[in-house]
Order: C-alpha cells, then structure tokens, then sequence
C-alpha cells in the first residue's frame, strides 16, 4: 500500500482516508472468454479511487515534486492529459490544497471532464487533431501555462521519472504476489510509458524470461517503431488513454517481444465483451489491451500464465462505446443496409429507440425528455403510433415565454401538425427538399412509422461513407 504524508500543502491537515486506497488492486482470472490453452488474469486498476490505474503515478509524481521542492504549498499542478492523470491529480490536489489546471484534447469524454472539474480542476479544453510543434497541441500548451502562471508545477508524465518508478515499486511487486511468482507474460499499452517501462525493470529482476507484449491502437505509431526502430506518421483513433505520435521520454520499450495493433471497433467489440461474458466494466484502453491479450492466449502452443489491466472504469464511456447510436454513429457498428432513405434513419421506432411524447402530454413532460435525450424536437405519437405532430423547442419557446404557467398545457396546443412525411423510396432530393423548408422528415412506410431523418442523421450517414471512415 502507498504510503502517505500525513501534512498537506495548507497546514497539517491529514489528507482524506481514501487516497490510502490507492494500489493493491484485486487480480482476477477471466473464465468465460476463450484464452486458448493459457491461463488470462486482469488487474483491476478500475478499483482505485478515481476509476484508473493513473492515480497510482498522480500521487508518487506530487510527492515526488514535494520532497524535491518544484511544488510548494499554494501552488499550481499543470498537466496534459487524457482524463484519467488528471483526474488522480485532480483528487490529490484538493486533498492536498493545491489549484490544478488540466489540458485536455477534445476527443476525450465528457464523463471524464465533468468528474475532474467535479473535484475542483480548471479545463483548458484543446484539438485533438493536432500534433506536437503545433501551439494547441496539449502537452504543448501545457508546458506554455506552466512558464506563464508563478509558481506552477509542470506534472509531464511523459518525461516524470517518478511515474516509471511508482510501477517498478508497486504495480509489479503486487502482480508478483498475486500471481504467485509463476507468470509468463504481461500485456500493456503505452500512453506515457510509466506503466511498461516500470513492470519491465521489476521483472527483469525477478523474472527475467517473462514477456512484455505491446497493445497499440492501430494509428499510433508505437508497434511500427518496436518493430523497425522509426517513428512514422501517426494516424487517428478513437480509443482514449494509450497510443502515441511521438515516443514518449520515459518509455522504455526495449523488453517488447511480441507487440499488437488493435483497430478501434475491435477494442470496442472487445471491452463490450468483457462486461458481457465476464461482468467487468472497463474503458476503451481495456479493449484494446483484451484484444491484444487474447490474441497472444490463443496463439500459444503450450500453456501460459498471462496478466493484463483493466485499465479504467467503463462508467467514463458510457456515453460512447457503451452508448448503440454513438457507436453507430461512429461507424463502429451497422445494421443491414437497405439501400434507401431507412438507412439514414440513427433512431427506429420499432425498437424502441424514439423519443416521443403524446399529443396530451404537457409541455413539461416534453421539455424534460427532450433535455434527457440531448434533442431539440420530438415527434408526437397518439395511442395507435402514428405521428400526428413534431414539437421543438421554439414552439415551446413561443408557447410558454409570456406565461411559464403554459408549461402545464398540452403538447397538442403547440406542436406543429403540417408534417412532411416520406416513403423509405423517396430521392435524396426529396429529403433535400424538406431540410430547405426547415422540417424534419418522418419516414413512414405505408401506415407504419419507421423514423426520423434530421440534418444530423444526413451529416452522420455522408460521413460514414467517406473513405477510410
């Protein structure tokens, strides 16, 4: 278990008990998914107080900046992160009362972002699309605030040598008990590099045969470099956490016998998996990590004891790759074509994916949906399914903003009851057409409602069918 000083950066005031929970994560064995002829445990780094195994290096890189005096009482933390740094450096700053900035790059979730500004972190929100030299790159502009604000402290996981060191002296040791001193392989992924460089100076110790797998998502440029020795051009991927365009300082991956690229959707399939087979519920690193994991398992000849993570809790992700029309959206999953206007269609009514209100619900009832769902209209639907009106939030608006009292009448004196309806066979032109009168369009098939065509869910489509989405 971490060991904690007892004083903090405004007085001696104990920290909170729960950063003492910090490490000694449980180990479990996975039993339902096919490993081959080898034995797969994940380690539980979802159990620590923030949801990830970054706590860990967030509190040996602030006590190590303490006892080195490049972080004093009142000061400022600074760190370029994807969520999950910042959210244990986010806990042991208010723990330890320092003020804390945060760079994050965009693509991040807003589960994340909102629980670090929960516990008192200032965002600075910036492109996820950028690469290093440009000035809104993260790490870039989190090493520029650090020169600009008196008396910060620029975290840098990526070149910190104590975040290395907090796995070399926890994380390992703790696998090695857990696992009985007999285990023959650890699957990791790099985000900083803290993590693989750390389990593999321990185990080169201790263990010295064990193999070092890398798990990268395919666009980083970490496996190409392992296995040629050149950095190449980073493409994109959606996984957050681990997979990198440049080498991080700290990253030693000069253990790494055998590494995996890992697309996207399979460490979404993946991760979905997990929680399905095994009841564990891990972020998109995990995937990526369980994909690669189980690849290695099932190629081996001989039997094989192996470890990898659960990286983070899958609670930050439930708004994407645990969310069906976000990963529809995304092109991460797909119903059957049909080769028409129903293919355009995100939200079916069938299934129950709509959200609607009736013509004599009130007002409020629909505003609220409508807030729930994160939508501006919904279609109204009477008792037998048909669509007998489509109520937005501007016919609410002009309803209710002489008198808030409306908000107790019925959808039915403010929806708008002229809807343009069309046939699953209709032209792009025809659906064209609509938008230029400002309308949605409701796709119905005969007397049956299929659905709604927004702008949204023309944009989302024509970039599915771009190339290489």
């Amino acid at each position: 278990m971490t060991q904690l000083s007892h004083a903090s950066a405004t007085g001696h005031q104990k920290p909170p008990a729960i950063l003492s929970l910090i490490g000694d994560t449980p180990l479990v064995e996975v039993t339902r998914l096919e490993t081959g002829l080898c034995q797969l445990f994940l380690k539980l780094e979802s159990h620590n107080p923030t949801g990830s195994i970054k706590d860990r290096v967030a509190l040996a890189m602030i006590e190590a900046a303490e006892r080195d005096g490049k972080l004093e009482p009142g000061g400022t933390i600074i760190e370029a992160t994807a969520g999950n740094t910042g959210l244990g450096l986010a806990l042991i700053a208010g723990a330890k009362g320092y003020r804390i900035i945060l760079v994050i790059p965009d693509k991040m979730s807003q589960e994340k972002i909102a629980h670090v500004r929960a516990l008192g972190a200032e965002v600075r929100l910036t492109r996820s699309d950028v690469t290093r030299g440009h000035p809104e790159y993260y790490q870039d502009m989190a090493a520029r605030l650090a020169t600009e604000i008196p008396g910060a402290f620029y975290v840098n996981q990526f070149g910190n040598p104590a975040n290395p060191l907090a796995h070399e002296r926890g994380t390992g040791p703790e696998i090695w008990e857990q696992m009985g001193h007999h285990l023959d392989a650890v699957v990791c992924g790099v985000g900083s590099g803290g993590t693989i460089t750390g389990l593999s100076r321990f185990f080169r110790r201790v263990q010295p045969n064990l193999e070092m797998v890398l798990a990268d998502p395919a666009g980083s440029i970490l496996v190409d470099f392992v296995k040629s020795g050149n950095v190449g051009t980073a493409g994109s991927w959606a996984v957050e956490g681990i997979g990198e365009d440049f080498v991080p300082d700290i990253a030693d991956l000069s253990r790494v016998s055998q590494a995996y690229t890992i697309e996207d959707a399979e460490s979404f399939a993946t991760a979905r998996d997990l929680l399905r087979q095994e009841g564990i519920l891990g972020g998109s690193s995990t995937g990526t990590l369980l994909a690669a994991a189980l690849r290695y398992c099932r190629a081996q000849s001989h039997k094989k004891r192996v470890v990898t993570f659960v990286a983070d809790d899958g609670n930050k992700y439930l708004s994407k790759m645990y969310n069906d029309f976000w990963m529809a959206e995304q092109g991460f999953t797909s119903r059957p074509a049909q080769g028409d206007l129903s293919d355009l269609i995100s939200h079916r009514y069938e299934a129950g994916e709509v959200v609607t209100v009736g013509p004599g619900d009130t007002l409020l009832t629909a505003v609220t949906r409508m807030r729930s769902a994160d939508v501006s209209q919904v279609p109204v639907v009477d008792e037998s399914g048909r669509p007998v009106g489509i109520l937005d939030e501007s016919d609410v608006l002009v309803k209710v903003h002489h008198d808030p009292e409306r908000f107790n009448h019925a959808v039915h004196t403010a929806m708008t009851d002229r809807l343009e309806t069309l046939a699953p066979t209709a032209k792009m032109k025809d659906l064209l057409e609509v938008f230029d009168r400002g309308r949605v369009a409701i796709v119905m098939e005969g007397n049956k409602f299929l659905g709604l065509i927004t702008r949204s869910d023309l944009l989302s489509y024509l970039r599915r069918q771009m190339p290489g989405a």
